[in-house]
């Protein structure tokens, strides 16, 4: 190379740097010539990188790294977007294939390579630029590789992937370089034109734009485990806040829902900004550490991996607490029961796609994290199926209650008949089914045993129906049984609730040795049950006077003349409401 490096003169100006070591004045020349030096006038904030070979590569990267270097220090600081220095950053990357980065902390990652490989570069010998091989030389060798001559850093050419064709630091280099750099740091600089001393230092620990150097004392500049001792003071300021503002924000929100009294759309879309706050701070978090106290190294990658973790929390709350206050602000229209099938299967439906996009938010901040997809399928496999074994139970009742929604065999406020349980539906749950028998005890049955048994849905009914046989003596003369009959059938007649497409009937249907059965049956609507007990009552009281009348005798032993008490009477005397 061109000479020994001497630390003073890195204390000295560029300028009088390359007047005092002459001998690399011609490579200086010839640096800015071939494209080495980028002057303001040749900034263009568009153009990529070139890594059309190794040489390009190589040369693409120690220009940017230079160029950023030899920015001022508070344009060096502030990474403005669209800035020069967010280009150059932008231009250096393009130069290292991060591909094997996870994409959560690649960013951080690629800049602390880029750094570590421009101070293990500017401390080890190269070969003069004409041996670089280029994109002829590599076709003349038949390789798509390039190793600088006695070190392990790798320029290897993309197989696949959009920036296939192009020369890139090798994964491995950009994974190894941190270690390159603790193994060389303790060499001297190699004076040579493109030389970046103290770079890693500067970048390590310098603070951002959010906090003026001048209030950064001298003594908390000191290095303590890899990070300078105001950094140290700066992550737990910044963690502690991050965790205190965060649990404010969920008691807050918690004591809001609490005492508003309000109803419907506003309160539920208000109370989304409390988890939507809450999930916002892991990433403010993020950016105060990579980005104002930069911390980098093993430190960084731990807080990152943590601050993700509790931000893929957040969000996984937040997709649940969105999901159900969607849910109750449709429930909240009037024409929806809060307890009937249709809210439940709103509820149901909408926690079923909170769950979906819960499951795809941890795949995918796994897969930026670093874990790969097939460990995250078969972990959620591995756990679905445990949790599928040990509730068992639990998820019958789930699919029982899917299975109720969907088929919507009661509601709310119905009478039915289950499982020899004779109630009124009170509640409707994911797990279970609450009735209010008629004796005023409740009862919950498994939604899984209702699922599979036979209901009978005595609230729907459309009408009441009375049946019943009136026995006369097989004695009384033909002339009587006719007279009953018509007596019935006069009664009967455009009676009180009658449906057109449902006549009463009456005939004589049975003839036996001691009596003859008169049938009788009517249709009452609506099946207001209290109505259609009164009005039977009056029906058989006329019956009987005007049998008394016509001295037509009933049959021993008399029979009853009302509906099975199974499913119309109340076994105790309770009270029943009108809509029984």
């Amino acid at each position: 190379m061109t000479g020994t490096f001497r630390p003073e003169q890195l204390r000295r100006p560029i300028g009088q740097r390359r007047l005092c070591v002459t001998a690399s004045v011609v490579p200086a020349i010839l640096w800015v010539i071939t494209g080495l030096s980028v002057s303001a006038s040749e900034f263009h904030p568009l153009k990529a990188a070139d890594t059309s070979s190794p040489r390009a590569t190589l040369r693409s990267f120690l220009t940017g790294m230079k160029a950023i270097y030899d920015l001022p220090r508070g344009e060096r600081a502030f990474e403005e977007p669209g800035s020069r220095l967010a280009v150059l950053v932008r231009q250096v990357g393009r130069c290292l294939d991060g591909s094997q980065l996870p994409e959560a902390v690649q960013d951080s990652l690629m800049r602390e390579a880029a750094v570590c490989l421009k101070e293990t570069l500017d401390r080890i010998e190269l070969p003069p630029e004409s041996e670089w091989p280029d994109e002829q030389d590599m076709a003349d060798r038949e390789t798509t590789r390039w190793t600088i001559p006695n070190t392990e850093i790798v320029i290897s050419r993309m197989e696949s992937g959009p920036r296939r064709g192009e020369y890139l630091f090798s994964s491995e280099t950009v994974d190894r370089a941190s270690e390159f750099y603790e193994i060389i740091r303790s060499a001297d600089y190699i004076d040579r034109e493109w030389v970046t001393p103290n770079f890693y230092s500067w970048f390590i620990s310098h603070p951002g734009w959010m906090i003026p150097e001048r209030w950064i004392p001298e003594w908390s500049r000191t290095r303590w485990f890899g990070q300078a001792i105001w950094q140290w003071f700066g992550l737990t300021v910044v963690l502690l806040t991050g965790l205190l503002v965060m649990g404010l924000i969920y008691l807050l929100g918690r004591r809001f829902l609490r005492r508003d009294t309000r109803s419907g759309v506003i309160r539920y879309l208000v109370s989304i900004a409390f988890p939507v706050s809450a999930a916002l701070i892991p990433l403010l978090v993020r950016y105060l550490v990579t980005d104002q106290l930069h911390i980098y190294g093993q430190l960084a990658l731990a807080v990152t991996f943590g601050v993700h973790v509790v931000l893929l929390a957040a969000l996984t709350v937040l997709v649940m607490s969105i999901g159900s206050r969607l849910a109750e602000v449709l429930i909240s229209v009037p024409w929806i029961h809060p307890a009937g099938l249709d809210a439940q299967l709103i509820r149901l439906t909408f926690r079923c796609i909170s769950i979906a996009l819960a499951a795809v938010i941890i795949l995918e901040g796994g897969q930026r994290l670093g874990i790969p997809l097939t460990t995250l399928l078969a972990g959620a496999s591995v756990s679905g199926l445990a949790v599928a074994l040990a509730a068992q139970d639990s998820l019958k009742n789930i699919l029982g209650s899917m299975m109720i929604m969907f088929d919507k065999p009661f509601r709310i406020g119905e009478r039915v008949v289950v499982s020899g349980y004779d109630g009124t539906v009170e509640d409707i749950g994911l797990r279970s089914t609450r009735l209010r028998l008629l004796s005023g005890h409740q009862v919950s049955i498994p939604n899984e045993i209702l699922a599979r048994s036979q209901i009978e849905n005595i609230g729907r009914r459309p009408y009441i129906r009375r049946t019943a046989t009136i026995p006369l003596p097989s004695s009384t003369p033909a002339h009587q049984v006719q007279r009953a009959l018509d007596i019935l059938r006069n009664i009967l007649a455009d009676h009180e609730g009658m449906n057109k497409d449902l006549p009463p009937r009456v005939y004589l249907r049975d003839v036996n040795d001691g009596s003859v059965g008169i049938y009788m049956t009517y249709w009452y609507h609506p099946p207001d049950y209290w109505k259609f007990l009164a009005f039977s009552e009056r029906v058989t009281l006329e019956m009987c006077e005007q049998f008394a009348a016509e001295g037509i005798p009933f049959s021993l032993p008399v029979v009853s003349l009302l509906p099975p008490p199974s499913n119309d009477t109340i076994d105790d005397g309770s009270v029943r409401p009108a809509s029984a």
